[in-house]
């Protein structure tokens, strides 16, 4: 039985969920909060979100609100 992969940017998003959830971050917030959060790998992750399309001033819930991270 195979495993299905899981995209990394799901991996974040689910994450970023469970901030807000956790109420340490707002869905309204930018997402440059992050970030603060993620410390040294940000680079990383900001170089991906910019990559889709993301600002670093977008709020958290666009970031929330995608369905799929399939790459063209």
């Amino acid at each position: 039985m195979a495993q299905k992969v899981i995209h990394p940017m799901v991996k974040l998003q689910r994450h970023v969920h469970s901030l807000v959830e956790s109420k340490i971050i707002k869905p309204t917030d930018s997402i440059w909060k992050i970030a603060l959060l993620y410390g040294t790998e940000w680079s990383h992750w900001k170089k991906e979100l910019l990559e889709f399309g993301f600002t670093m001033q977008d709020p958290v819930s666009d970031l929330l609100s995608v369905e799929s991270w399939d790459e063209e």
